[in-house]
């Protein structure tokens, strides 16, 4: 299993930040959102029970895709201030479970997590915990994306198949109805005035970027001159969409065992003055009975 941190830790974040229960410990560090990072993690690991678990982050805001469009996620504020102290704490407790954090610099959090399942060796299957739809554009016959609903342990658990049946396409043609309607999150545009039906028709239709430009005289007028005056940015936003598998991480499937010493992590949760988690390693119970 590789866990989206960064989609973990702001869901938990923002699902108490709102009605202002930051949770301080005695040392005066806010830790909801690490708290609620730990639920999240600990009841899918119960759920899916998986052998290997990593956790992958983000480094920092700079990426390959800010130097080939400046503005892309320029429109995301800066981290609340209870938040920012909770980037390295969560990091802290996750090397408590013995679980590898993995980030490069220069790229996301989307890409190392990209990397690592589409060349994990066989034949491992991989299950993606996040809460980011991007992600299934990397589905196939070895990877599921389990996305997280409200609350704790809901999820939506997709596979090859089941993104077909819903949308119609191939997971890997995200990337190119993503180049089509942009991306409103991450601020890139794709192009003006398409949307999601009318790039999701184009795809089936022509079945990626380069076949609907090849074919615009096919297309009605008022779509082939939307596309035509946005012919550059099309192409920009699907290097944007695509997540990039070939991220020169250094990582080790063995480290990613799942052994949790449950001592050590008790008195990491003692030292930053977590309660109540004990209760979400009962998973290990069961299973050793």
């Amino acid at each position: 299993m590789l866990v989206d941190g960064m989609a973990l830790l702001f869901r938990a974040f923002y699902a108490t930040a709102v009605t202002g229960q930051f949770m301080y410990n005695s040392q005066g560090i806010p830790t909801n959102g690490v708290q609620g990072f730990v639920k999240h993690m600990l009841t899918a690991v119960s759920s899916f029970r998986p052998s290997h678990v990593a956790v992958c982050w983000d480094m920092g805001s700079k990426t390959f895709r800010t130097e080939m469009f400046q503005d892309y996620k320029a429109n995301r504020g800066d981290a609340p201030i209870e938040l920012i102290p909770q980037f390295e704490l969560v990091k802290e407790i996750v090397e408590a479970f013995d679980i590898p954090n993995i980030g490069l610099e220069g790229y996301e959090a989307d890409d190392c997590m990209g990397t690592i399942a589409k060349n994990v060796d066989e034949p491992l299957n991989v299950q993606i915990l996040t809460g980011d739809r991007d992600i299934l554009q990397l589905l196939d016959e070895r990877i599921q994306v389990i996305l997280l609903q409200k609350g704790y342990g809901n999820y939506s658990v997709y596979t090859e198949d089941t993104f077909f049946a819903e949308k119609g396409i191939l997971p890997h043609q995200m990337i190119d109805v993503k180049a089509l309607m942009g991306d409103p999150s991450d601020n890139y545009p794709g192009v003006k005035g398409i949307g999601e039906k009318t790039a999701l028709k184009l795809i089936q239709q022509f079945e990626h970027v380069d076949g609907v430009v090849t074919n615009l005289e096919q297309l009605t007028k008022g779509h082939r001159t939307k596309i035509e005056k946005d012919l550059e940015m099309l192409h920009l936003s699907r290097k944007l969409a695509e997540i990039h598998c070939q991220v020169p991480i250094q990582y080790s499937i063995e480290e990613a065992l799942l052994t949790i010493n449950r001592e050590k992590v008790l008195d990491k949760f003692t030292e930053v003055g977590f309660k109540g988690l004990t209760r979400f390693l009962d998973f290990e119970e069961e299973s050793a009975s």
